[in-house]
């Protein structure tokens, strides 16, 4: 395993096409690896996230913790699509991420309005990778309908993006921060134009 990673540069993949981890090789444009590539985004965000994160607070560092199980989670998620019919993700993920949102959601005020992403720059982070787990959720909605899939693998990335919202609100709520609402607008009313 060492040297596994030692080679960068293959040109492997000058050709429009990608490994996977079997061996065979699919367009760089396939459903499959717009997947993977979705998934590795949002795990690059959460590193995002994590490396805003205040981690003089005890909370922050509770949610650092987490992200960083969830980053090593959406590794298994990416090598589970890198390599078909190989599982990696389970019950139990799911399971820690919904405790997870029980455990963080409890006491946060009940929602009487939609949230506009911001409220600081680690919120907004959060929101972002949020918006970006709902994309690789529906890539791999996609590719379930195109090709067998672990069926964990897209209520993984649902109840992921539920646990990044909560995630946002508490993290805009950090120092005594505030969470932004949505205003809506007034629509002038509609009187229909007489011809």
């Amino acid at each position: 395993m060492g040297n596994r990673l030692s080679k960068i540069v293959t040109r492997t993949g000058d050709d429009g096409t990608t490994g996977l981890g079997d061996g065979q090789r699919l367009a760089k444009n396939s459903r499959r690896v717009e997947a993977m590539g979705s998934v590795d985004e949002t795990n690059s965000l959460l590193g995002l996230v994590c490396a805003e994160l205040d981690l003089s607070h005890a909370e922050s560092r509770q949610m650092a913790e987490a992200l960083q199980k969830m980053q090593n989670d959406l590794f298994d998620l990416g090598g589970e699509l890198a390599m078909p019919g190989f599982q990696l993700i389970s019950d139990n993920h799911i399971e820690r991420l919904e405790n997870w949102v029980e455990e963080f959601n409890a006491d946060l005020p009940p929602l009487k309005n939609f949230i506009l992403p911001g409220g600081s720059k680690a919120a907004s982070y959060c929101h972002l990778a949020r918006s970006v787990c709902r994309r690789a959720e529906r890539v791999v909605v996609g590719l379930g309908h195109e090709d067998a899939i672990n069926q964990e693998l897209q209520r993984y990335l649902n109840r992921l993006s539920d646990l990044l919202f909560v995630f946002a609100r508490r993290i805009a709520r950090l120092n005594g921060g505030e969470e932004i609402l949505w205003e809506k607008t007034e629509w002038p009313e509609s009187g229909g134009t007489e011809g």
